[in-house]
């Protein structure tokens, strides 16, 4: 990636697809080039919360709501340290911010950190092609002298691929560190992080659970030297395919028995440690809409996603595994991907969206409470 923050206003933008698809505009954010995979997003808020979650590493985020940038960015709300979109396109970015927690504007921030973006495209039309081709390579090319459309088009046709990108790494935390429980301390959770973001180990704080972060590297023996009544496995970006070292400590846990909860890339690690495969879905799910159906409870809840891999798992079977019975808990209700998994023979289970809903609806808060409960029971 290649970036300046001077001129954006004025610069013109090219979106160039691996399948020669463009799309001309402005310059929104940094003026440069990026390459990533283009994905879209369904959620018509939180952005900034969409733009500092670790598990976009890599890819440009197509927002299909088309006014974006209208309350402006803050300091309360990031999900990490840092953006990680790899490029992000609006059709209608806010020309003034509003909202009385804003410090500045959502185009300054890409700015200041050195994100390429374009605007004043039709976002609509890029994600039906998308819905209709899958997510692809991607690269926005921004400035006053542009290469010609095939130069462009060369250039994303040689950025590497999603598929089999190994990236938990790169966004985890290189040391560890504890968040609190709030009040009262009730247990402790040794939680991985493959690209955690901020409010899940709060969501467990609030539950009186100390929360000790480790490095994706982590091994068995860092996991158990903080004596954890709990281990959770987060979410981040990449192929599960590559995961071999999360999915070998993942299963020393479920052979010690020790209450366990994954979300999202967590998910699908329980999959693959439970012997099942993963494949990567024509465009992902992503946004804060998605109807999902706990099938232990038969409730739908409303959701938020960001996952483009899913497990490949019987839905209507309990199946046998190296750690007994495990069984599909939730499913999603649009195309049927397996979005939850649980172990019916060890205090293990998983769900593939994420229950903090930062930002998003708080129908799966439930899901920490249950964690809570298995850790209560290990106890007992």
């Amino acid at each position: 990636m290649t970036t300046s923050t001077r001129g954006a206003a004025k610069a013109p933008a090219v979106l160039v697809l691996e399948d020669g698809r463009i799309f001309r505009g402005r310059a929104y954010g940094a003026v440069g080039v990026t390459f990533g995979e283009a994905v879209f997003s369904t959620g018509m808020t939180g952005y900034q919360e969409t733009l500092t979650d670790p598990s976009y590493h890599r890819q440009v985020v197509v927002m299909t709501a088309p006014h974006i940038g209208n309350t402006g960015v803050n300091d309360e709300d990031p999900e990490s340290a840092r953006i990680w979109v790899a490029g992000y396109v609006v059709r209608d970015p806010a020309r003034v911010s509003s909202n009385w927690r804003s410090q500045r504007s959502l185009d300054e921030e890409l700015r200041n950190q050195g994100v390429v973006g374009i605007s004043g495209i039709d976002t609509r039309a890029l994600t039906r092609h998308l819905r209709e081709r899958g997510a692809m390579r991607v690269g926005i090319f921004s400035g006053d002298r542009l290469p010609d459309d095939g130069t462009m088009l060369a250039e994303v046709r040689e950025a590497p691929e999603m598929k089999g990108a190994d990236l938990s790494a790169e966004v985890a935390t290189k040391e560890a560190y504890v968040v609190p429980a709030i009040g009262t301390k009730r247990f402790t959770v040794a939680a991985v992080d493959l690209g955690i973001k901020g409010m899940t180990p709060h969501r467990m704080a609030e539950r009186g659970i100390e929360v000790h972060v480790l490095p994706a590297t982590a091994t068995v023996e860092d996991v158990y030297a903080v004596n954890p009544d709990g281990v959770f496995f987060s979410n981040g970006p990449g192929d599960p395919a590559t995961a071999d070292h999360p999915v070998s400590v993942m299963r020393a846990v479920l052979e010690r028995g020790t209450p366990l909860f994954g979300i999202c890339f967590g998910n699908q690690i329980l999959g693959r440690a439970l012997g099942f495969g993963t494949y990567k879905l024509k465009y992902g799910h992503r946004g804060i809409n998605q109807p999902v159906q706990d099938r232990t409870t038969g409730k739908v809840e409303v959701t938020a996603h960001n996952h483009g891999f899913a497990v490949d798992a019987p839905l209507d079977k309990v199946s046998e595994t190296p750690f007994g019975r495990a069984e599909v808990s939730h499913v999603c209700l649009n195309d049927q991907v397996v979005e939850g998994l649980q172990l019916l023979d060890r205090p293990a289970f998983s769900v593939q969206y994420h229950p903090e809903a930062a930002a998003g609806p708080h129908d799966a808060a439930y899901l920490f409470d249950r964690f809570t409960a298995l850790m209560e029971g290990q106890r007992a």
